[in-house]
């Protein structure tokens, strides 16, 4: 009975860590110029502010970023692990990858 009840310990120990490491992508923001990538429809980030990544890979996006192409933007979205985002011919190769929710005009121009 002992031996029982330390296995059923032990599996629900191993589910917890297991559905922790799970979790779904946090959304979070990044701030740089928008650019149109070598294929069509295809977009990325340059110039991205802060100590991350400078280069950042669009690998969808439910704004429309045609007119925003040469501003500098802030996007909003959720990583994208560069395995799936670089088996998709349309996306540019970057240091980082994202799916947008959103965006925000910062500026029409960019440095």
């Amino acid at each position: 009975m002992k031996n029982l009840m330390i296995a059923v310990l032990v599996a629900a120990f191993a589910f917890t860590v297991s559905a922790q490491e799970k979790k779904a992508p946090r959304e979070h923001s990044m701030t740089g110029c928008l650019q149109k990538g070598s294929e069509p429809d295809s977009y990325m980030l340059t110039n991205v502010e802060g100590n991350g990544p400078k280069t950042i890979g669009v690998v969808s996006s439910t704004a429309n970023l045609a007119p925003h192409v040469g501003h500098k933007i802030e996007v909003t979205g959720v990583a994208v692990p560069a395995s799936q985002a670089e088996a998709e011919k349309n996306v540019p190769k970057a240091e980082h990858y994202m799916r947008l929710s959103g965006i925000k005009m910062i500026s029409t121009s960019c440095p």
